[in-house]
């Protein structure tokens, strides 16, 4: 028999440290246990090549919650902020973008952009509000539910009609058609249409990528960071707040079971059978492991089970690490453009050319990137003289036809290679070691159902009242006691916090009225 604690943490994955931190703050007997042998979860710094270092999953910080820092005092020590998004162009005439203006295109596309994100960061604005508390239940008669929906359609109304029409318009909108009938630069349009399908099952004309751009510029209006040190840096640093809070965390401990006893949970089981107690726990897994494997789906309602196992959870963004013996020649770059966000997606006919073998099975011949060196600012993930390049890839489906083996691996590879050579001939001399981890290496390796790392595709019917199922949007699930705080609950993916703080929130609310 082990040790009865207040509440347990299933993963110290970056949200489960935050809510732990709070729980534990607010005078909690916390455990957090983690399967990997550091914190983190898919926010990590690990070596992948002799003296090379990398952000091994996610890789630059654009979402972190400004209630998150504040409630925990972080400062993250950044190697770099404000990144400028630079769009490649093969001859050389790149586009670069910037939270408030864009160069390389015409005078009628930058004072379209400046007119875009104007429009589009009030929008996020509205958005970031809700993300930042638990959503209303939709059909409930609670006070509380009810005040929230109404401040929704208060917050609405009061951008003014005209604004209000344009938002109700574009949020289940697909952005190739926004941008077509904005813009005239290729490139301009291929950027924004990459940063609305990053780490999506999403090409431009799906619906919904207007709803997911406008996510990502809720998190600091799409601001990119690294950490010096990398994403675990950062991990470490939440870790830090919940230990000194009181949390316990204990590493390298598989949770083998969340114990059910009597209808409600009672604990947790690891994988070398030790039994920890507690009457609530809060699983930072997504949606599908915590209740398929972690709970079983005896312990909960027939159709409820039903929803959870169709969650949409496809993962099809790949990440590359390239251990470089010094930087590339790109042309049309001077040094100092190393230490921001570079990015492939000459146009977005070319993205949504991209996505489409991925609709069967396949991976693209010609993937879009986002690339950054982190070394060139920060000298401590490389040799001296040497570099890192870290890239998200897309399409990689999770499914692929026939699996990915050693030779899909190293066809996908290939791919990678010949897309940056067009732009950097000189990469592949440059290359001493490589990593190529798909989502099927992503699930396995940071234990995410479909190498998804939303843990659900982020989509109006998987979002804000019913994420990641109608009946678990408030992070409390349907069996007593059992909570989710990752990125399947709401609000969703990336390194923002929100979900664990919302989680830790509702838990302490609940407690108190009871």
């Amino acid at each position: 028999m082990g040790s009865r604690y207040d509440s347990i943490v299933v993963g110290a994955g970056h949200n489960g440290l935050v809510c732990a931190a709070l729980l534990a703050k607010a005078g909690k007997n916390v455990l957090v246990l983690e399967a990997n042998e550091q914190v983190g979860g898919a926010a990590v710094t690990r070596e992948f090549a002799d003296g090379y270092s990398v952000s091994a999953c996610a890789h630059l910080l654009y979402q972190l919650q400004p209630e998150v820092r504040k409630e925990l005092r972080l400062k993250p020590d950044l190697a770099s902020e404000n990144m400028t998004t630079i769009a490649l162009a093969e001859d050389g005439q790149h586009v670069r973008l910037s939270a408030d203006r864009v160069e390389g295109v015409s005078e009628d596309d930058a004072a379209s952009y400046r007119d875009f994100r104007k429009r589009l960061t009030r929008f996020s604005d509205l958005l970031r509000r809700y993300l930042n508390k638990p959503p209303p239940r939709l059909g409930t008669r609670n006070l509380k539910d009810i005040v929230t929906l109404g401040q929704l359609g208060f917050d609405i109304r009061r951008l003014g009609k005209e604004e209000m029409q344009e938002f109700l318009r574009l949020i289940g909108m697909n952005i190739y058609d926004e941008l077509d009938e904005r813009f005239e630069s290729p490139l301009l349009k291929g950027a924004i249409s990459l940063d609305a399908v990053l780490g999506t099952h999403l090409g431009p004309r799906s619906p919904n990528t207007m709803m997911t751009y406008l996510y990502r510029l809720a998190g600091n209006h799409g601001r990119t960071a690294t950490p010096k040190g990398g994403m675990g840096k950062l991990s470490e640093q939440l870790a830090q707040a919940a230990r000194s809070a009181g949390a316990t965390i204990r590493t390298d401990m598989p949770v083998k079971r969340i114990i059910v006893e009597n209808g409600r949970v009672a604990g947790v089981e690891t994988e070398d059978g030790q039994r920890f107690d507690s009457y609530t726990v809060i699983s930072n897994a997504d949606p599908k492991r915590t209740v398929m494997q972690l709970v079983g789906a005896r312990h909960v309602e027939t159709g409820f089970a039903r929803r959870i196992h169709h969650l949409r959870a496809r993962g099809n963004a790949a990440k590359v690490h390239l251990a470089l013996d010094g930087l590339p020649a790109i042309t049309g770059l001077g040094k100092k453009d190393f230490a921001e966000r570079i990015v492939i997606a000459p146009d977005e006919h070319y993205v949504e050319r991209a996505f489409n073998p991925a609709k069967y099975g396949e991976s693209s011949p010609n993937p879009v990137l986002e690339i950054t060196f982190p070394s060139f600012r920060d000298t401590s993930l490389a040799p001296t003289g040497k570099h890192v390049l870290s890239a998200v890839v897309q399409y990689a489906p999770y499914e692929l036809r026939g699996g990915w083996n050693d030779d899909a691996k190293s066809e996908f590879m290939r791919a990678v290679i010949r897309t940056i050579a067009k732009y950097a001939p000189d990469i592949e001399s440059r290359i001493t070691a490589s990593e190529l981890l798909t989502p099927a290496d992503i699930e396995r390796e940071f234990h995410i159902t479909g190498g998804h790392w939303h843990h659900a595709e982020l989509t109006l019917d998987q979002f804000l009242f019913v994420r990641p199922v109608s009946s678990a949007a408030q992070y409390r699930m349907p069996l007593d006691g059992l909570y989710l705080c990752g990125a399947g609950a709401h609000p969703g993916g990336g390194v923002s916090g929100a979900a664990g703080r919302n989680a830790a929130r509702t838990i302490l609310r609940r407690e108190k009225a009871a």
